[in-house]
């Protein structure tokens, strides 16, 4: 999928149908000159649904969808025959997508398994026929309910990505360069900062046949929590991941720094983020002679609180340990 046709936010409007009318018909046949009322009832307003769909990986399809409306329901007629009922409107999303209500900017459901179905706008109910009012003192009522009207709301969605393991790290810090090497993904790859605008997700493939999806969200900038840089547009994709993986490049000026610079973003943005398992990937380590790397590793087991370890995407160094660490983890 090209980076283009990745969209993750899309705004609509969306209405229901309008419930039918009852009908106010009186019974007349050849040799029944007065019958009494057999009006039907108006049926019902079409709704829209979302439904949630594991084949999809994005809202690209509702880009240019920016009205949706379910049909009308049919109004009711003689011996007491109900309106058809108005067809349903059935909007397909990726796994993790969360509804909002534009105005009030409120979540309204979130969408997490295949087939999973919401009601977003219901039908109008449809009226009730004449039928319904007769009485012994009103034999004849010569009216009946219209249907309700149908609903309209605007609506944002936006797909939180679904994946067991987060890359997090500083812009250019070797995030897709990672994700090429240990998935068959293919993502732009440029020695410039925000190469990367959406996330890219790839299958690591771990042994016997065993799988798990990680995640390349855009690099991280001082301020994102507040909007800075991509800001919130990506910081949502890593809500949903299990394990965060933190890539610091080992010329980093100084890698504890750095981490405490991501970690407090995180924290920042949403507190809950620092529940997750927590895994440092010192990245580009082939700069590094043995000497050097066992000087940092000393230097390192002092200052982070949590496990490290020593990858080089390029030479393929020290991957098949990081899918080991990140198995294990995720399999706690």
């Amino acid at each position: 999928m090209t980076e283009g046709n990745f969209v993750d936010y899309v705004k609509m409007y969306v209405a229901s149908g309008k419930g039918g009318q009852g009908s106010a018909h009186l019974h007349r046949e050849k040799y029944i000159t007065k019958g009494g009322p057999d009006g039907g009832d108006g049926g019902r307003g079409g709704h829209v649904i979302i439904r949630g769909n594991s084949n999809l990986w994005t809202l690209f399809h509702l880009k240019f969808k920016k009205h949706i409306r379910a049909g009308h329901g049919g109004n009711g007629s003689k011996s007491r025959s109900t309106g058809a009922d108005g067809e349903d409107f059935y909007v397909d999303v990726p796994l993790g997508t969360v509804i909002r209500d534009s105005e009030t900017n409120a979540i309204l459901f979130e969408i997490t398994e295949h087939g999973e179905e919401k009601i977003i706008v219901e039908g109008g109910k449809g009226g009730l026929g004449n039928w319904h009012f007769k009485s012994s003192t009103n034999q004849t009522p010569r009216y009946a309910q219209p249907g309700m009207p149908m609903v309209e709301q605007y609506i944002t969605m936006e797909l939180k990505v679904l994946a067991d393991v987060g890359l997090v790290g500083f812009p250019n810090a070797g995030k897709s360069t990672l994700l090429s090497v240990i998935t068959s993904a293919k993502p732009k790859i440029a020695d410039y900062e925000f190469t990367t605008l959406k996330p890219n997700l790839g299958i690591v493939e771990y042994r016997d046949f065993q799988t798990f999806v990680m995640a390349d969200i855009p690099g991280i900038i001082e301020g994102a929590a507040e909007g800075k840089g991509l800001g919130h547009y990506f910081l949502r994709h890593i809500e949903r991941n299990s394990v965060l993986l933190f890539l610091i490049p080992a010329d980093a000026d100084n890698i504890t720094k750095q981490y405490e610079i991501l970690l407090d973003e995180l924290r920042r943005y949403n507190p809950e983020m620092l529940d997750k398992e927590r895994l440092i990937a010192i990245s580009k380590c082939d700069m590094l002679d043995s000497e050097l790397q066992a000087e940092l590793k000393t230097e390192l087991d002092n200052e982070l609180p949590i496990p490290y370890t020593f990858i080089s995407s390029v030479a393929q160094q020290g991957i098949t340990e990081l899918k080991d660490k990140l198995w294990k983890m995720l399999n706690n």
